[in-house]
This record gives structure tokens, C-alpha cells and sequence, in this order.
């Protein structure tokens, strides 16, 4: 026979004191700012983006859909990419850009000064000698294009600045009217 092995008292669990009202409710608070904060954080952060992507959107959709000449400056990479430097002094300045498989222009006006006019003229290659009176170096398409139209009071001058592909060739036209302050048209073209 075999012996009967005398039974083990199962261990005793710790007992926990019980929970009072207090702790309970301070846990549950934490809880509650615990989820809060890793559900609610980036659902405001998602909401927040979402619309700044949409308005960033509309913005661009803006600009892209214009069909003349908006008020402000080019940015930077046109001015650059057009070699258009409009000068300081500067107002009335408005562009537009166009761009398609074959060419790609950018429309730019200005008001400046006498000093302004010569160096935007230095700063694309050329200089006031090289501005012809009566010439109107915009053509009719680029005039239809931008609205402009050089009727009005005068004298206007005008030269055409030609580069080599890829480098921009510029069309400009001066409105002496004030030789104090001329207006600046520009259109500057080039071929991807």
C-alpha cells in the first residue's frame, strides 16, 4: 500500500485592504486623462493638418487658375528662373505666368524710378541706350494675353533682350508719360 501523503495547504493571496472612494476615483480620473490624451491629441493634430492642407490647396488652386495678372510679386524662383529682377523701389506690380509643352512666359509690371529703371535694365544684360522710342517690343498675342495696351499717353520705348536657349529672352516696354516714375512691362519666355 502506499502511504497517503498528508495534504499542503494551498498558499494564502495576499489580501488587498480594500479601495477607498477616494483612490478609486483618481484612478479612474487618470485613466480617463490617459486616453484623452493618447486619442484626443492626435485626432486635434489630424483635424488641425487636414485643414491646412485644404487651404493650402484652394490657395494653389488659386494661383494656378488665374487667367491674368495677379497683384503682388513673382516669387523668387520666377524672377530667378525668368531673370526678371524687378528692382527696389518698386509698385503697381503685377504677374502672370504661363506655361506650356513648347514655351513658358512670365508677365511682370512695374512702376519704379529713374534709378530703378537702370538697374533692372543692368541687371538683364542691357541699358537705357538700348531702348528704342515708338518700339513696342510686345506683341500682339502677349498683349492679349496680359490685357495690356500701349495706346495711351507716351512716349513709349521698348527693346527685346535675346539670349541663347535655355536662357530667357525679354520683351520690354517702357511708358515714359512720368520720366520720373516709368512703367515697366515685361514679358520674359523661354523654351523647356
Amino acid at each position: 500500500m502506499t502511504a497517503a501523503l498528508p495534504r499542503q495547504a494551498a498558499p494564502e493571496e495576499p489580501r488587498h485592504p480594500a479601495e477607498n472612494p477616494g483612490h478609486k476615483a483618481r484612478r479612474r480620473a487618470l485613466t480617463l486623462l490617459i486616453i484623452v490624451l493618447l486619442i484626443g491629441v492626435p485626432a486635434g493634430y489630424l483635424v488641425i493638418s487636414a485643414n491646412q492642407s485644404r487651404n493650402s490647396g484652394k490657395d494653389k488652386e488659386a494661383k494656378y487658375s488665374a487667367t491674368g495678372l495677379t497683384p503682388g510679386w513673382p516669387s523668387k524662383v520666377q524672377r530667378r528662373l525668368y531673370q526678371v529682377d524687378v528692382p527696389h523701389p518698386a509698385d503697381s506690380i503685377a504677374y502672370y505666368e504661363t506655361n506650356n509643352w513648347k514655351t513658358s512666359r512670365l508677365y511682370v509690371q512695374f512702376r519704379t524710378n529713374d534709378a530703378g529703371l537702370d538697374a533692372f535694365l543692368q541687371t538683364m544684360g542691357t541699358r537705357r541706350e538700348q531702348l528704342k522710342k515708338g518700339d513696342i517690343a510686345i506683341g500682339a498675342r502677349d498683349q492679349k494675353v496680359s490685357g495690356w495696351r500701349f495706346t495711351g499717353t507716351g512716349p513709349w520705348w521698348g527693346l527685346t533682350h535675346a539670349q541663347k536657349n535655355p536662357a530667357p529672352t525679354q520683351d520690354v516696354v517702357v511708358n515714359m508719360s512720368d520720366p520720373n516714375y516709368p512703367m515697366v512691362y515685361v514679358v520674359s519666355r523661354t523654351v523647356p
